[in-house]
């Protein structure tokens, strides 16, 4: 009875700490190389690595939701997303583009599953250098360090751009609309999903709702959460000539990735304790986020948005032209 009392107190004085720790250090975003810093010691301390594997970021379980192994839920996002947008008919040799391609997870699965040419870039050194030291070359996967706002690639080439979950790290999200689609070629596709605030204009953020999203912000380096309507005229607002702009909504399907983000601790201890008690802290420190995360999402005050935009073909931009005029 005792040392099961001791290990409680433990317990309780290790989940306060966390708290403590969450609620007086926040990471906010500052600038461009504050994101940067937080994802070099994300990836440099293996902590991500070693619960959730190479995908960082979240799983697909559909509807109706099924049990699923949380990293095999993460391979089952690519390939659902893939689908649901129509990159996987692209033909086999299609240059792609992955935007914050993390550790590189989404690229190589890509790469393997539909024999494209991947290019990824992060802004963050640590995320690129694992990147590289996690995949075969030479082979169809290159990765670079690069900032989403001025990639430093030329006009119109790529067949299709990918981007998850780099959004919310961004503070301008109409520059980064344009840069997204400024590197497609005629026709080519851009995929992206992201975490997206509920759309304000109709029903406006109370108390509690605002404090949410002012952590949400605030401990993971986010500037600001666009809306999907929001994010929508961005790409609308781009310059380039769009054929196709499509929005989905994948909070459901996603939803269980929040709880198994926490429950991974306890499945694989050892994956936080052979890093030592500095790794167990930080882990604690990521919690309450997390499940302000699921709250959130559960509630719809946040929202994990889908975007397929096409864009017109050489043939129908030069069409339209001579029309006009």
């Amino acid at each position: 009875m005792t040392a099961l009392l001791l290990a409680l107190g433990v317990a309780i004085l290790l989940v306060c700490l966390g708290l403590g720790l969450w609620y007086a250090l926040p990471r906010r975003f500052v600038e461009v190389g504050s994101v940067a810093a937080a994802y070099d010691r994300w990836t440099n301390d293996q902590l991500l690595e070693r619960l959730w594997g190479e995908h960082i970021h979240l799983g697909y379980y559909g509807l109706p939701r099924r049990r699923r192994d949380f990293r095999q839920a993460k391979v089952d996002f690519v390939e659902a997303l893939a689908h649901w947008s129509g990159l996987d008919q692209l033909p086999p040799g299609s240059r792609l583009l992955d935007v914050g391609c993390g550790i590189g997870g989404s690229s190589r699965l890509l790469a393997q599953r539909y024999g494209f040419e991947l290019l990824g870039v992060s802004i963050s050194p640590g995320q690129i250098s694992r990147a590289q030291a996690l995949t075969d070359a030479p082979g169809p996967c290159r990765f670079a360090v690069m900032d989403a706002l001025a990639l430093d690639l030329p006009d119109a080439s790529f067949d299709a751009v990918w981007t998850v979950e780099c959004a919310p790290h961004i503070a301008d999200k109409q520059r980064f609309a344009n840069e997204l689609l400024r590197v497609l070629k005629p026709g080519g596709l851009l995929v992206a999903a992201d975490w997206n605030q509920r759309d304000d204009r109709q029903r406006p953020f109370n108390g509690l709702e605002s404090w949410v999203l002012e952590q949400l912000r605030v401990q993971w380096a986010h500037p600001a959460f666009s809306s999907i309507a929001s994010f929508s005229a961005n790409l609308e607002a781009s310059g380039q000539p769009l054929e196709q702009l499509r929005t989905g909504d994948w909070s459901r399907e996603t939803l269980p990735s929040w709880g198994d983000s926490v429950l991974e601790g306890l499945r694989r201890p050892g994956a936080v304790l052979s890093l030592g008690p500095t790794a167990l802290l930080k882990g604690l420190r990521e919690v309450p986020t997390l499940l302000l995360m699921r709250w959130a999402f559960a509630r719809g005050l946040m929202q994990f948005g889908l975007f397929r935009v096409q864009l017109q073909s050489s043939t129908q931009s030069s069409t339209v032209s001579s029309v006009m005029g």
